[in-house]
């Protein structure tokens, strides 16, 4: 089904479900459920939305494992409600790729069977404290830098969604700095700890927006071009790092922290910093499967998924019931 948004066809020209999508989509209108749209961009949507709401969930992980070790009861209420806000942004996601014609139960089951991705950078282990603090920093200061765009989605249940996950996302950004200023503050192992944390999360965050745009490393898949046509993105990979970069060098000045890259130089000429190139061999094995912490983050979500089975049984067993001994309002009466 097509809605009419006064996005009309060139007179003489035939009207089509494909043709009417394009022009859709290149008017900057946004495309609905009930819309019609080309299979391969529903199966990209659904692809990209999945992928997002996986590593929200995985991205528990990380910083989950930090709650019960904080130092003090604000930290753990902090970190407690950052991974709960992540959980959030999971079922937002989860409920926006519904709306393409998927169930949430099948996309956990492609994703514990290994048929589904979720972002590199989960895939790495929180080693000291101050990794909460780089997480909020980098990881989510990435995340901005990627998703910020997407509230500009042409697929409106996506777009909506991220207006929240990027406010949530900006601030689990500032409090993640806000921790290391105060560790940078404290003794020198708490500074050592920040380093070091930053040391080990630094090329992964780079590698976070995805292979680059060209040389031996780009995705043979194509995905950015056909996703920049449909509007789905609104930058390419290696202008969302670039923008990253340059965000990112100030902050690490102010903290007082020193990014591992020696070929990281402003470039008065460009406006932007030059920075080295992440190791895409690692960037490749990691999404393949073979990272520090894969096997454990896919063995801790089927292992949620399996334990959890009997409250999802309950509740549905509830709900049913409630449904059979409920009386519409007009029978009621």
């Amino acid at each position: 089904m097509s809605v009419d948004r006064g996005v009309k066809c060139a007179p003489g020209e035939q009207e089509t479900p494909e043709s009417g999508f394009e022009r859709l989509v290149a008017a900057e209108q946004r495309v609905e459920p009930r819309d019609a749209m080309p299979d391969a961009y529903r199966a990209t949507m659904v692809r990209q939305i999945a992928q997002h709401a996986h590593s929200e969930i995985i991205g528990m992980q990380p910083e989950g494992n930090w709650i019960s070790r904080s130092p003090s009861l604000r930290r753990k209420a902090i970190l407690l409600a950052k991974v709960q806000d992540e959980a959030g942004h999971g079922l937002y996601l989860y409920s926006a790729a519904e709306t393409l014609g998927v169930d949430r139960d099948d996309l956990t089951r492609r994703l514990v069977e290994g048929r589904q991705k979720y972002s590199s950078i989960f895939n790495y282990p929180s080693l000291s404290y101050a990794d909460v603090g780089v997480i909020g920093w980098l990881v989510d200061g990435a995340a901005i830098c990627n998703q910020v765009p997407l509230c500009r989605s042409s697929y409106g249940p996506y777009a909506r969604a991220m207006v929240r996950i990027c406010k949530e996302e900006s601030f689990h950004q500032r409090q993640g700095y806000e921790l290391l200023l105060t560790m940078m503050r404290g003794s020198d192992a708490q500074r050592e700890m920040v380093q070091d944390a930053t040391n080990r999360w630094w090329w992964p965050s780079l590698m976070m927006f995805g292979p680059p745009d060209t040389g031996d490393a780009a995705s043979p898949h194509g995905h950015t071009e056909q996703s920049m046509r449909w509007r789905i993105k609104r930058h390419t990979n290696d202008e969302l790092r670039q923008r990253f970069v340059d965000m990112t060098v100030p902050q690490a000045d102010a903290l007082g922290v020193t990014l591992p890259d020696a070929e990281l130089a402003w470039n008065a000429e460009r406006g932007s910093y030059d920075f080295g190139t992440p190791d895409w061999d690692e960037f490749k094995a990691v999404i393949s499967g073979h990272g520090p912490c894969n096997a454990e983050r896919i063995a801790h979500r089927r292992a949620a998924l399996d334990d959890g089975a009997w409250v999802r049984e309950a509740a549905a067993a509830h709900a049913a019931k409630v449904n059979t001994h409920t009386l519409p309002l007009s029978m009621s009466r």
